[in-house]
């Protein structure tokens, strides 16, 4: 099984450190870098090609809200994963809005960490329960919806929500990855969101609290 090149970028060196050591010990991850700031690390990105980006948050000089935002626009084609320490909303919003494709705390668990990175990875769309809790105990404006959802667009965006990938959705409703694509595009168009994390995090606030999810 080819292993998942990731890049790391995060200012702490005893703790990116750290974290190469979890990554590098499991046969699924082949880190390709580590950055201590965001211009290194958009040039490692740039350089060296990573499947994965696993990004902090706060960082002197470009933070890592500018950071996912200027890879966003270079189109590299990686997944970024967010893992702060911080419980701030606003940030949590505005990775959501950026592109994230997932949003973790620090304070995880090793093993847990190892999972989450793994199914980023894979295509699932990956958002701490605590973080999930936060914004549904703050809830926004009312959803902005252009036009009713259909059964199967509905399905999907539950779906999306427990953390599935187009892959594991297509199984699901018996359909091909590439008609989950579509359908993603018009949940994306109708809940006027930007990224598969704001899809999800939409069904957390906007549906009833005890709902089913796993990531």
């Amino acid at each position: 099984m080819n292993s998942t090149r990731l890049l790391l970028i995060d200012d702490h060196p005893l703790f990116r450190n750290g974290l190469a050591q979890l990554f590098a010990a499991s046969e699924d991850f082949d880190v390709v870098g580590q950055a201590g700031s965001g211009r290194e690390g958009i040039a490692m990105a740039v350089n060296l090609a990573p499947a994965l980006v696993l990004l902090d948050l706060h960082m002197p000089g470009l933070s890592g809200l500018q950071v996912l935002d200027e890879l966003r626009q270079l189109q590299l084609g990686c997944k970024i994963m967010v893992l702060t320490a911080s419980i701030d909303r606003d940030e949590l919003l505005t990775a959501m809005r950026l592109g994230a494709n997932g949003y973790v705390l620090k304070e995880t668990e090793p093993d847990a960490l190892l999972c989450h990175v793994r199914n980023c990875g894979q295509g699932a769309v990956i958002l701490d329960d605590s973080l999930a809790t936060l914004l549904s105990e703050q809830p926004l404006q009312s959803p902005v919806l252009d036009g009713s959802l259909t059964e199967r667009e509905g399905q999907t965006l539950s779906l999306i929500a427990l953390g599935m990938s187009n892959k594991q959705i297509g199984r699901e409703l018996g359909i091909s990855d590439g008609t989950v694509k579509v359908y993603v595009k018009s949940l994306l168009k109708k809940l006027r969101l930007h990224s598969r994390l704001e899809l999800a995090a939409w069904v957390h606030r906007f549906t009833v609290p005890d709902r089913p999810r796993s990531h």
